[in-house]
């Protein structure tokens, strides 16, 4: 009896003392959203994880279109991040991307599709491992993400799949220069009976260099992506760098490429359009 007794208290001392361990591990969502556990067990793998409002998520309270819902992430007030992701807890599809700032500023501004009223996340990952998340709650009446692309109405959408608009601003005195992306593509979700997914999944930016090309940064996108894809980017280009290049692929193979002009210091913004046959491009 009396060891018995012993094991219970020892079980019970054991948990006092772990709980605080996994309750520092696993805090409360202060969004209250029910998919918050899944969603950290599945992309956080297990890292440190804290509620910082040190990242920035900027998105609307209620969405006008939610095919296409304005959302930035802004962790710049972390110093050095590694990795950075955006995800809206309530869509069939919740990661909406991952970013590599390499060496960019670590923020990011896009559109996303969004399939009812959700929380919107933006997570840094610095140095040390630790994921640093904020979010805000977006208002929707829903379908953002079952709603089949506008650009299938059109009968030439194929002819203009891949064709990339550029703006880069002239670097300010920091070294950072805002490049502004669209791309057109139907960014398809596959949720209609009879149509694939299809949508733009990798996109790179490197620096045209004497040297060679550098790569600045990376965008791994996926499904709640909008169509016809917007990004806004802090870059960091090196001093020699005489333009920028974008390179990517969507799901079926289908590649992206664009060459950006560098603007002189006081210059207007540069502006390039650059069209990719999408049937040679996807080996047809």
């Amino acid at each position: 009896m009396r060891n018995a007794l012993c094991r219970v208290v020892l079980a019970t001392a054991t948990f006092i003392i772990a709980s605080p361990v996994f309750a520092a591990s696993s805090p409360s969502d202060p969004l209250g959203s029910v998919m918050w556990d899944t969603l950290r067990d599945q992309y956080f793998a297990g890292a440190p994880v804290v509620f910082d409002d040190a990242v920035k998520v900027v998105a609307p309270a209620a969405a006008e279109d939610t095919r296409a819902v304005p959302i930035s992430v802004d962790a710049t007030a972390l110093g050095r991040v590694v990795e950075m992701v955006a995800i809206a807890d309530l869509n069939p599809f919740p990661l909406v991307l991952r970013y590599h700032p390499g060496t960019a500023a670590p923020y990011i501004a896009t559109r996303i599709k969004i399939q009812q009223a959700t929380a919107v996340r933006g997570a840094a990952r610095t140095a040390d491992g630790v994921w640093h998340v904020s979010g805000v709650l977006v208002d929707a009446a829903g379908g953002g993400c079952s709603a089949p692309p506008v650009s299938y109405a059109q009968k030439d959408w194929a002819d203009h799949v891949g064709e990339v608009q550029a703006r880069l601003w002239p670097a300010a005195e920091d070294g950072v220069a805002r490049l502004r992306l669209r791309i057109r593509h139907p960014n398809d979700t596959g949720l209609v009976d009879g149509i694939p997914a299809y949508f733009v999944e990798t996109l790179r930016v490197e620096a045209q260099t004497p040297r060679g090309s550098p790569e600045l940064a990376r965008i791994d996108s996926l499904e709640p992506v909008s169509e016809n894809p917007v990004y806004s980017l802090d870059l960091r280009p090196p001093p020699d760098a005489s333009a920028l290049v974008l390179r990517g692929r969507d799901n079926q193979g289908g590649e992206i490429r664009a060459t950006i002009p560098m603007p002189p210091p006081g210059a207007r913004p540069a502006m390039s359009v650059k069209v990719i046959d999408p049937l040679r491009s996807i080996g047809q």
